[in-house]
């Protein structure tokens, strides 16, 4: 049986036979005809959004959001850590991978929004850094 499977703007299609799985194909998804211009690309593993006041319950600072549903395996700040750039801030499980969520700008951990082994959905806010 042949599937499809879209991640990340890349199709993959995969045929499964007697219960082996088998890459067949691999290729990029091609871009929508509307000439839209697209928005600057975040970092590969978080998405990341400025907050101006804590309505939402979160403190001040940019927000870093998980990219995908899954579980939240390790968290390796604490509140009140500095980091840079690219630091790998948490790993997040999803479809038995494990993904390295990490800063999205220099600063200081203002705030962790989840706890390890929590579920969580895309968009999700995991940490806040001010």
């Amino acid at each position: 049986m042949k599937y499809k499977v879209t991640l990340n703007n890349r199709v993959y299609e995969v045929e499964v036979e007697h219960g082996e799985a088998m890459l067949t194909d691999e290729y990029e998804l091609a871009a929508p005809a509307a000439a839209t211009p697209a928005a600057p690309a975040a970092a590969p593993a978080a998405a990341a959004v400025p907050v101006a006041a804590a309505a939402d319950g979160l403190a001040a600072g940019e927000v870093v959001k998980s990219p995908m549903p899954g579980n939240i395996l390790k968290i390796n700040v604490t509140q009140g850590q500095k980091v840079n750039e690219g630091d790998v801030i948490m790993i997040l499980e999803a479809m038995k991978m494990e993904n390295e969520i990490v800063a999205t700008r220099s600063g200081t951990i203002a705030q962790i929004a989840v706890t390890k082994g929590a579920v969580v959905e895309t968009g999700t806010p995991l940490a806040v850094i001010a």
